[in-house]
């Protein structure tokens, strides 16, 4: 018997996505931001996503924890509804301390980027458990075989917070008119341009946010999303975490410590950053390995690994942290391969364009996160129910509609030039949509392999082909989250809401790759970055595979 959804209440769920996008988009703006203003490295920069994105992780792990200690489901004793509403307080809290944070900061403060870093944070600590909450309950809200359009469906509104999210952080500390480089340095040199400018925007989502959570609180349409599942306790995996959280402590925090005391190390700077680079490496490899053991352990003994026996589950976790990676550091990097296009070795301008300012490149960030609000608007189309010829007409007419919400949101600011290479993209997505015909793996190999193949072409060529390759990333991420995220969950029955905790621990991805990818940058060139962009959807492509023969052999078994 199919299971009507329940559309007011996921109508009223789906506004917190849109805080969402709008908050992680304007990082992209902020980043390059940050550079200039507070005069870091690349590295430093791309600390701003490790603080957001890292917040999801710690949430996620602290919940997964206190659980274990109490032996009981926290969230799911609290119910999704009210678990959301803690929270956007929280998200509230790190908003409002946004003001103290800045106030009366001037260019050249290292200190207060710290600040702002703890402020993010929180913000991405109120985020983690509202995302913990919100993806299993959309997908509760109706009939299971649909739950991934669901998703898709919140993720087109979350899309659409992540379009005119970097816009409105542009406007807010460049004004209207676009600066050129050296008219923004000098700018920030006399204090016309100032980072408190940004006070006003998070005191306003701060407010944002405490309205949302009333409006959650007083809602009769959302029900409390309460669940009667016992909590499985799972000891080898927490423990298992926590050694991997301490192992990401120790690589972090000997990088931050090589920055408020590099006199202190022997060596030329080169040979300092090399090391840094393997600090950041081992980081990264310390997450896959950790899972991968887990993996291995439980296949022989799963006693103890709770919803880590299921090699699905693990898998899909790499993947969640790769595809999350991916999509933040193409559009965290961009800004810099944008400001900064010149080959370090011959002194060339790399790939061939007008070098942009941190106020000029919000378009191109727009645009990014807008591929992602069309893949996912074309991707929700089957919540609708619609017949077969309908949705035929609706895969064409829904991705240029997407396309041209974009189009009117930034008021003609691409060229002519640029609105045909990214129609013929879109056209190219809609092509991997007809192939995939709603498979959630043939979608993500389809995706997967177009979005490695954008990473090389960015990689080998120049000018507009070489810009647009790497934005059009945005549109082969788009479904990926709801394809990974309900194959991942698949047959694990009564360990469902604890592999949907380390599923949201592993958006980890978006705090670990962009600073290793800007270490990378900072040591050769940024455009070459993009091989990790490259290793990202390779792994992506495998998952897929892997994941149909694992699926494929418990059917069977």
């Amino acid at each position: 018997m199919k299971i009507q959804t329940n559309n007011s209440a996921l109508a009223t769920l789906v506004s917190v996505f849109f805080f969402w996008g709008f908050i992680a988009a304007s990082n992209g703006v902020f980043i390059p931001f940050c550079k200039t203003y507070f005069n870091i490295d690349q590295f430093q920069s791309q600390l701003v996503d490790f603080a957001f994105y890292g917040a999801y992780y710690i949430g996620a792990l602290m919940l997964f924890i206190i659980s274990s200690q109490k032996k009981k489901d926290i969230l799911n004793n609290w119910g999704y509804k009210r678990g959301i509403i803690y929270g956007l307080i929280i998200s509230a809290v790190g908003a409002f301390l946004m003001f103290p944070a800045v106030n009366g900061a001037v260019a050249g403060q290292t200190e207060v980027f710290y600040y702002v870093l703890v402020a993010l944070f929180i913000v991405g600590l109120g985020f983690s458990l509202q995302q913990t909450g919100a993806n299993p309950f959309a997908v509760s809200l109706g009939d299971p075989s649909t739950g991934s359009s669901r998703l898709n469906l919140a993720g087109g509104v979350n899309s659409f917070g992540t379009t005119i999210g970097p816009l409105v952080v542009a406007f807010i500390i460049f004004g209207s008119t676009p600066l050129s480089g050296d008219e923004l340095k000098l700018m920030v040199e006399n204090g016309e341009i100032q980072l408190t400018t940004i006070q006003s925007l998070y005191l306003g989502v701060g407010a944002l946010f405490l309205a949302c959570a009333a409006f959650f609180y007083f809602s009769k349409s959302l029900p409390e999303g309460k669940t009667e599942d016992a909590f499985e306790p799972a000891n080898k995996a927490k423990n298992l975490l926590i050694s991997l959280t301490l192992i990401m402590i120790l690589c972090f925090g000997w990088v931050f410590y090589t920055y408020t005391d590099s006199y202190s190390f022997s060596g030329s700077i080169e040979e300092l950053e090399y090391k840094r680079l393997i600090a950041l490496v081992i980081s990264l490899f310390s997450v896959i390995g950790c899972i991968y053991y887990a993996y291995l352990k439980s296949s022989s003994d799963s006693k103890g690994w709770g919803a880590l026996q299921y090699p699905q589950l693990a898998l899909g976790m790499i993947a969640i942290f790769t595809y999350v990676g991916v999509e933040v550091t193409i559009q965290s990097n961009l800004g810099e391969l944008l400001k900064n296009v010149t080959d370090k070795v011959n002194n060339l301008n790399a790939l061939g364009l007008d070098v942009m300012s941190d106020s000029g490149i919000a378009k191109y960030i727009s645009l990014y996160w807008g591929g992602l609000m069309i893949g996912r608007w074309t991707g929700a189309i089957s919540v609708f129910s619609p017949g077969k010829s309908l949705k035929k007409v609706l895969l064409i007419l829904v991705p240029y509609i997407a396309f041209g919400v974009i189009l009117l949101v930034n008021n003609g600011s691409y060229t002519q030039n640029e609105i045909l290479i990214f129609s013929v993209i879109v056209a190219i997505q809609i092509a991997g949509f007809y192939l995939a015909k709603d498979n959630a793996i043939a979608t993500l190999k389809i995706f997967s392999l177009i979005g490695l193949i954008a990473m090389l072409i960015g990689l080998f060529s120049t000018g507009e082909i070489a810009l647009f390759s790497f934005i059009s990333g945005g549109l082969f991420c788009s479904i990926m989250w709801p394809c990974i995220f309900s194959l991942s969950i698949t047959g694990l029955g009564k360990y469902t809401s604890q592999g949907s905790s380390f599923l949201v621990m592993m958006i980890l991805g978006g705090a670990i790759i962009p600073p290793l990818q800007g270490k990378i940058a900072d040591i050769f060139t940024i455009q070459s970055s993009y091989w990790v962009a490259v290793l990202c959807f390779a792994y992506l492509i495998l998952y897929a595979f892997l994941t149909k023969k694992i699926l494929g052999d418990q059917i069977e078994n």
